[in-house]
């Protein structure tokens, strides 16, 4: 009597967490498609489909960070100031533009509400081989505080260097904190905590690690952003990990992936510490004083911090993404690792094309992740019937995240243009109104253009049957690739 009794005490209970799990699906879902499919998936597969879903279909979660904004701790009094300077600045320098400009500050004023920061020099330090020394440099010459965050640091050859540079810096009495990923820690060997044991003063942390708390269910949400802050005075952020692989001319270096790391000066170094001091109290829960330092003028980039994840309000790099294509007069020109772009890019992507705008995507011909390379080629049609070009990459592989437009606007960062960088990841990018670095980067996408190879709607026709089928099914699993 008693067994069934809990017998039935249990299945109601397991129908009532399937029953639960499918209306939090359909009432918090935006996509139809996802609403039906995690529906589906709760409902017929009995407890391990509810499950499922709140492991990897609860994608929202709550940093603190507006909380902590509410008590005032990165209030710059000079904001509005600022923000004033460079938008007169802009308008002086791209008059002709300035429809085009003042369309472009509007989206990403409104989607990010963080302004637009005059007075900036962005130097682009191609591969770990310019990056990590100028890195390593800055490390080597701080006095109040190091703040690191990145997906991966791997203790390899290079991360050695990284990990010896922080550990001299917080014996000399430098403020060290280290944020890392609680599943990128896990890429190398040996662990990153462990090996920071050895400098008890420096502060390691792990973003959303696998542990019993309430937080652990979100395994699918990733903290994807890279940057360096040392001082308030210099920055570093864009696409690069810490890790032997991005030292493309090392000889030990087995699987060579070039990529871009950008060095910043000059006021938006406080915006990318803003934005690791709220992962820092997110992932610690230590609330640390801070006031942006006054900084000089660097240089004439007009800069503006993107924050993006799965805590914002909306997909803030999409919305910009497709606001900035959608002003795009000339050319768009786009460099990522993993292109599987939603429906919005897709659209945005083939309307700019229609209107007359010269649009290049330059892709890795293998990339290090087959199953993307696979769901990406059953997506390279819709794009290269309306006339967009396409260029596959040689080895190596190129890990680089780069949108220009127009030879003035450079959008850069740790997003790729896929599903979970765009849906799933805690991400951040840089915009920079700037001719100067548009120029520069441009001619780095002529040499990448200029090493690849023309996609052609034939060579996609002229797959064999089985490997469509295969590209097919990959794409049905891209909004989690």
């Amino acid at each position: 009597m008693l067994d069934t009794l809990l017998y039935y005490v249990a299945a109601g209970a397991g129908a009532a967490f399937q029953l639960i799990s499918a209306c939090h699906a359909l009432l918090n879902k935006r996509d139809p498609r996802s609403q039906l499919g995690w529906v589906v998936v709760c409902i017929m597969l009995p407890i391990v489909g509810a499950i499922g879903y709140w492991f990897f279909g609860v994608n929202r979660i709550r940093t603190r960070a507006r909380r902590w904004r509410a008590r005032g701790r990165f209030r710059d009094l000079g904001e509005q100031r600022m923000q004033q300077q460079a938008i007169r600045s802009l308008s002086v320098e791209h008059p002709e533009r300035a429809e085009e400009v003042i369309q472009l500050l509007q989206i990403s004023e409104r989607v990010t509400r963080r302004p637009l920061l005059g007075g900036n020099l962005v130097e682009p330090l191609y591969n770990g081989d310019r990056a990590y020394p100028a890195m390593l440099e800055a490390i080597e010459k701080a006095e109040k505080y190091i703040h690191l965050s990145s997906y991966i640091f791997n203790v390899d050859k290079s991360g050695k260097q990284f990990v010896d540079a922080l550990g001299r810096a917080s014996e000399r009495g430098v403020a060290v904190r280290i944020l890392v990923d609680a599943i990128g820690e896990k890429y190398g060997r040996p662990r990153l905590t462990r090996v920071m044991k050895r400098f008890p003063r420096a502060r390691v942390a792990l973003f959303l690690p696998l542990t019993l708390s309430w937080k652990s269910i979100r395994v699918n949400l990733r903290n994807h952003r890279k940057m360096v802050v040392v001082d308030g005075a210099v920055g570093f952020t864009g696409g690069m990990n810490i890790a032997l692989r991005h030292v493309v001319s090392d000889a030990d270096n087995e699987h060579p992936t070039a990529d871009i790391q950008f060095r910043l000066h000059g006021p938006v170094v406080g915006a990318l510490n803003e934005t690791f001091l709220e992962d820092w109290f997110f992932a610690t829960g230590e609330a640390v004083d801070w006031a942006p330092e006054a900084v000089p003028v660097a240089g004439r980039a007009l800069c503006r911090c993107i924050k993006d994840g799965p805590n914002e309000d909306f997909e803030r790099l999409q919305w910009i993404l497709v606001g900035a294509m959608s002003c795009a007069r000339e050319s768009i020109r786009i460099v990522t690792p993993y292109f599987i772009p939603g429906r919005e890019l897709l659209v945005a992507i083939n309307s700019a094309v229609l209107r007359g705008v010269e649009v290049e995507l330059i892709l890795p011909g293998t990339s290090n992740l087959p199953y993307v390379d696979w769901a990406c080629r059953a997506m390279l049609w819709e794009v290269l019937q309306y006339g967009a070009a396409i260029y596959w990459q040689p080895a190596p592989f190129d890990h680089s995240k780069l949108f220009l437009m127009d030879g003035f606007y450079v959008n850069v960062g740790s997003a790729n243009l896929d599903p979970r960088s765009l849906r799933l990841n805690f991400e951040l990018n840089l915009e920079v109104f700037d001719s100067d670095l548009a120029d520069e980067l441009g001619r780095h996408v002529d040499m990448l253009r200029a090493r690849s190879t023309r996609v052609t709607l034939d060579m996609l026709d002229s797959r064999s049957f089985p490997v469509k089928l295969r590209d097919a099914a990959a794409k049905l699993f891209a909004p989690y690739l």
